[in-house]
């Protein structure tokens, strides 16, 4: 298997083909989706075929979508901060380094605390195209953050409506400094030139 070849676009680095690469996700593009944080797939205008992958920053209060349960399963890592889960209609606090697995089928949603960020790592197999996909689901608990839909439905032009009507068009950003901090490598050259 060749090395896919990467390109720089404005707002970071997509890849351009089928193969194997490495990108920080610093240097990653990335997309601002308002009060659904900003996050990186890595990926560039072709998604990856079998495997989903995003780190998510939320700021505080944002929301990881829209209460949702769909046919792939999904796993979770928070990263740093502070979260709460919605899961199946019950909260659970999560905080960093806490894993959630999410089988396929699973009502869920994740929103970051109302007092500080958090970095979630985001996991799924791609399964909408396997018996029907995501379905939008209408969520007490989660109506109480703002992350749950008023009918349910299939449709994410639907349930992302309102949080999507302020956005511009094209919501690809570039990496800002203090979502996820100084690259290791920055912070060495940092410290190198004190």
């Amino acid at each position: 298997m060749a090395e896919a070849p990467l390109r720089m676009t404005r707002n970071g680095l997509v890849v351009d083909g089928e193969g194997w690469f490495v990108v920080n996700a610093r240097d990653s593009r990335w997309r601002d989706e308002g009060p659904l944080g900003s996050y990186c797939t890595f990926e560039g205008k072709r998604r990856f075929p079998q495997l989903g992958i995003n780190v998510s920053v939320l700021e505080p209060g944002e929301r990881l979508g829209m209460c949702h349960r769909e046919n792939g399963q999904e796993g979770f890592l928070v990263l740093a901060g502070e979260c709460t889960l919605i899961v199946e209609g019950e909260e659970r606090p999560l905080s960093r380094w806490d894993f959630f697995h999410c089988p396929s089928g699973t009502e869920h949603v994740i929103v970051a605390s109302a007092s500080q960020s958090a970095v979630v790592l985001a996991v799924g197999a791609r399964g909408r195209g396997v018996g029907g996909g995501v379905r939008y689901t209408v969520c007490e608990a989660a109506d109480r953050y703002g992350a749950s839909v008023a009918r349910e439905t299939t449709e994410p032009r639907i349930a992302y409506a309102e949080a999507w009507s302020e956005l511009p068009p094209s919501r690809f950003v570039p990496y800002r400094e203090d979502w996820l901090g100084p690259s290791p490598s920055r912070a060495a050259e940092g410290e190198t030139n004190a």
